[in-house]
């Protein structure tokens, strides 16, 4: 409601889809932009309406999908928003609105990991943890398209069962939903004893407590087993925040000449702020239309849930913030 007018970079977009992630309230305490009421929905694709007098990219009527700033006041969950135009791509005409909202943000994230931080290239060996979760199923593809072997773990016997049906099957797929199978014991062997190149987890175990839910403990790897199947001149990129290696830790990823690299979604966004939008020019409008590109030629097969229609938006965001969401929540208008 009572939209401000227009500015000269900014694009007015009729909002067809959007997409809901996890909220990480902390980093946004951390970087003071922490306040009462949070814009909820970031990841969103529409059709321009109208464009400033300096929008160079698009006019009206193209078709458009793109992620809000994590500075923006404004929320994706509106019929119609304000956003720059560098933060938006072009949406190819086969891609539909809740494959392009619900696959940019997991791409992003696949790009970061894989393309920037672990160069991941033909003839590499790749662990992907939790591959059937929505930011699994994109790494996996990313990962197979440009060549590489990929492992995974399923979380349970329908994750299971849904990595194996890929297009492009996966090299072995780790069931640890009964806890009884290890993932290093099992990486080795499927690499002949030389470890992964790359592992991508989605989160680890840092200690042996007694007050982790049982679950939990079983589904996630301790970090040792990690250092342990990571290969001779490997990458770890974690997905942990907290993660604490000990000296022990550090000498054994010493020894095998390994790197531990952080995925931090919003990368893109934390840089000073020319230098943040100089390098989301540069680097991010290349990744979004490559994602769109990929996602049009059927290399990305996203894992969504069934469109949700904007009167249960609230719930939905519920369960994402939990998470609790095994598929990726859409909300179509």
């Amino acid at each position: 409601e009572n939209l401000p007018p227009t500015r000269d970079n900014d694009v007015k977009v009729q909002v067809r889809a959007c997409a809901l992630s996890w909220i990480d309230t902390k980093l946004l305490s951390e970087i003071k932009l922490e306040k009462e009421l949070l814009p909820v929905g970031r990841e969103i694709s529409g059709v321009v309406l109208e464009v400033g007098r300096k929008v160079t990219f698009f006019q009206p009527d193209d078709e458009v999908v793109g992620i809000l700033p994590l500075d923006s006041e404004e929320s994706g969950l509106c019929e119609v928003v304000l956003v720059h135009e560098h933060y938006l791509v072009r949406k190819p005409e086969k891609v539909c609105w809740v494959e392009a909202a619900g696959t940019v943000r997991d791409g992003v994230r696949a790009y970061t990991a894989l393309h920037y931080l672990s160069h991941v290239s033909p003839g590499k060996t790749v662990l992907v943890m939790d591959g059937g979760s929505p930011f699994g199923t994109i790494a996996i593809q990313l990962a197979q398209h440009r060549g590489a072997k990929v492992i995974s773990t399923a979380y349970s016997l329908e994750d299971k069962q849904y990595l194996e049906r890929l297009r492009l099957p996966v090299a072995r797929v780790i069931d640890v939903s009964n806890g009884k199978i290890d993932v290093a014991e099992s990486c080795l062997e499927e690499t002949g004893g030389l470890g992964v190149d790359i592992v991508l987890d989605a989160g680890v175990k840092l200690y042996n407590t007694e007050d982790e839910s049982a679950s939990k403990s079983q589904l996630l790897p301790h970090k040792h087993d990690i250092i342990t199947l990571l290969g001779v001149g490997g990458h770890w990129i974690t997905t942990e925040k907290n993660l604490q290696l000990d000296p022990p830790d550090s000498h054994s990823l010493f020894l095998k000449g390994a790197t531990v690299s952080f995925l931090n979604d919003e990368i893109w966004n934390l840089s000073n702020v020319q230098q943040g939008k100089y390098l989301y020019i540069l680097l991010m409008i290349p990744i979004l239309e490559d994602i769109m590109e990929k996602l049009s030629s059927s290399i990305f097969r996203p894992q969504l849930d069934e469109p949700i229609p904007l009167y249960e938006a609230k719930v939905s965001m519920e369960i994402v913030q939990k998470n609790q969401a095994r598929k990726r929540q859409v909300i179509q208008f």
